[in-house]
């Protein structure tokens, strides 16, 4: 794995992140073991890594901190959350079938509701990828697992 191009450390900022049910935060620390220990991630303007990123959300604007291993500034860049928006809004909706659905439905429909809710994941990173491509060059399993993150910090 080349250090140069990947993610060492991730930091949400907790201001930004409202309370959160159980499931929610399962998700959330999934997600940032698994973005930790494997990514690849290349800022455009060619600063290497190895990288913290601190993720914040101001304004409706996803804001992408990117810094060196001794937490000092290399790049950063934003989003309008607009963009992606949608897609958050009902992969949330999915999610919050899935947990109820994991409490008490077949597993036939938890299943069901779980391939949508993947399905939706699927295409939120993607979109997220494509959004952010002219400011960063990351491999589909980071930019799902960014995603996440992300709706980690919108849920409400």
């Amino acid at each position: 794995m080349d250090d140069t191009r990947r993610i060492v450390a991730v930091y949400l900022d907790e201001k930004t992140v409202p309370r959160r049910s159980r499931d929610v935060d399962r998700d959330r620390a999934v997600a940032i073991y698994d973005l930790l220990e494997e990514n690849s991630f290349e800022p455009a303007d060619g600063v290497a890594g190895p990288f913290n990123l601190h993720i914040s959300v101001e304004e409706n604007r996803l804001r992408l901190d990117v810094r060196n291993q001794e937490d000092g500034p290399l790049t950063e860049f934003t989003l309008p959350l607009t963009t992606v928006r949608s897609v958050i809004k009902d992969y949330m909706m999915m999610c919050e079938s899935y947990y109820e659905a994991i409490k008490i439905a077949s597993p036939s429909k938890i299943e069901a509701i779980d391939m949508g809710r993947r399905g939706l994941h699927n295409e939120g990173s993607e979109l997220l990828r494509e959004r952010l491509k002219s400011h960063v060059a990351m491999d589909f399993d980071t930019a799902r697992r960014l995603f996440t993150l992300i709706c980690v910090m919108l849920w409400r």
